[in-house]
């Protein structure tokens, strides 16, 4: 069974959040198949501890907005990795070391992705139509 609409809504949510307050290489999975908790996680990155604060405020303000609040909060003290638990939306922001070292992504990779644009990221130039080089 896929996430439902409601949580991949919420997600989007998140993930624009993080991506406002200039997160990097967000990413949006679908877990449902293989959990039974949460629906999907949001994965974020920041270069400092700093940020990963900027961003968990912002996402929290976002999902307020949009209806919900968090049950859990977890590791916002030493702002390395803070896990905010949406019930059917997991949010991991991390310090970019943290990211690299645990590599979420490589243990959920058999997960689908959910697609993300950033609406405020620069659109792709188009490609030259003449084919010329």
């Amino acid at each position: 069974m896929a996430a439902t609409e409601d949580a991949r809504r919420l997600a989007l949510v998140a993930a624009q959040a993080a991506a406002d307050k200039k997160a990097t290489d967000v990413v949006l999975l679908d877990v449902s198949e293989q959990l039974v908790i949460t629906d999907c996680f949001m994965i974020a990155s920041a270069d400092n501890e700093r940020q990963v604060e900027a961003i968990v405020d912002a996402v929290e303000e976002k999902m307020r907005a949009a209806g919900t609040k968090p049950v859990r909060r977890e590791g916002a003290r030493e702002g390395r990795w803070v896990l905010l638990d949406f019930v059917d939306v997991v949010v991991h922001v991390q310090h970019a070391d943290e990211r690299a070292f645990y590599g979420l992504e490589r243990l959920w990779k058999d997960c689908p992705r959910i697609e993300f644009t950033d609406r405020d990221a620069p659109s792709e130039p188009a490609a030259d139509e003449s084919g010329s080089e």
